[in-house]
């Protein structure tokens, strides 16, 4: 149960629904309120898909390029301190950014329910490395596997209604309101990337 809790948590951190709501209302602020339903409900589906493409196959994709879970452990922690770095400092995080010739294409075409909302706003290598890091130690028993798929499937339904509930939390919180959640939330997510190096030495080590 606490393995389920702490997926849940880091996950939640490292996709950052009140964070995603800024963005999402400025990227749909042209469409009216069912497109804008549209785009959530896909976006996050999309999401989901790749989110249980990883779960399911990622100990075999890491088997397949020989990385083993210690390396991948010390990896995704470094990723996932460098994305808190951002967070706290309320900063866009490149590795969760677009290029400007991606931006150009955000502009040109009326679904962004794929890119950027899906990749890499949602699912983006932060998300996708704890999906592998969690689900790679979880083993092969199925309770474990059914409350992690459970808590993602939870966070992502959260991400959802924050779209969907967008411009009235725009209207309570703000962009300040915003960046302050964001702020607390990397101290948080820094921590347990901390946690994932020294989890990944040790494991090295033995």
């Amino acid at each position: 149960m606490d393995s389920i809790l702490k997926f849940f948590v880091l996950f939640l951190v490292v996709v950052e629904p009140l964070s995603l709501v800024p963005i999402f209302a400025v990227l749909t602020a042209q469409y009216d309120a069912a497109y804008r339903r549209y785009v959530a409900s896909k976006a996050v589906l999309i999401s989901l898909g790749i989110c249980l493409l990883f779960a399911v196959a990622g100990a075999q994709l890491l088997r397949m390029f020989g990385i083993g879970l210690p390396a991948f452990r010390i990896g995704g922690g470094i990723l996932l301190f460098l994305i808190a770095l951002d967070m706290v400092f309320a900063r866009a995080s490149p590795i969760r950014a677009t290029t400007s010739k991606e931006e150009d294409e955000v502009r040109s075409r009326q679904d962004i329910s794929v890119f950027p909302l899906a990749f890499p706003l949602i699912t983006g290598p932060g998300a996708l490395a704890t999906i592998l890091l969690t689900f790679g130690e979880a083993g092969h028993t199925p309770a474990v596997y059914l409350g992690l798929l459970c808590a993602m499937a939870v966070a992502l339904i959260l991400t959802w209604l924050a779209m969907r509930l967008a411009d009235p939390m725009m209207r309570v919180m703000g962009v300040t309101g915003a960046n302050v959640i964001s702020r607390l939330s990397g101290v948080i997510l820094a921590a347990l990337g901390v946690q994932y190096v020294i989890d990944g030495v040790r494991g090295a080590l033995a």
